[in-house]
């Protein structure tokens, strides 16, 4: 189970697929050279998510969609 409150770096790091599910999500930034191992390291899918405006229902399902169950 993944947590919106992990750094995006942590989930990344054990899930390398998960960048791929996020740039699908509009997360464009995370596969700019360097911004994994900066950014992503305190960002976290729940900052992201109001950075960005996206739906946390819309990640969540879209996470599920790919084999992935995300809390809160």
């Amino acid at each position: 189970m993944l947590r919106m409150d992990e750094s995006i770096f942590d989930l990344v790091s054990r899930h390398p697929e998960i960048a791929d599910i996020m740039v699908e999500l509009g997360f464009r930034d995370i596969a700019k050279p360097g911004m994994l191992q900066t950014a992503g390291r305190f960002m976290t899918l729940s900052k992201g998510a109001k950075l960005k405006k996206i739906d946390v229902g819309a990640i969540k399902q879209t996470f599920l969609q790919h084999g992935f169950d995300l809390t809160e």
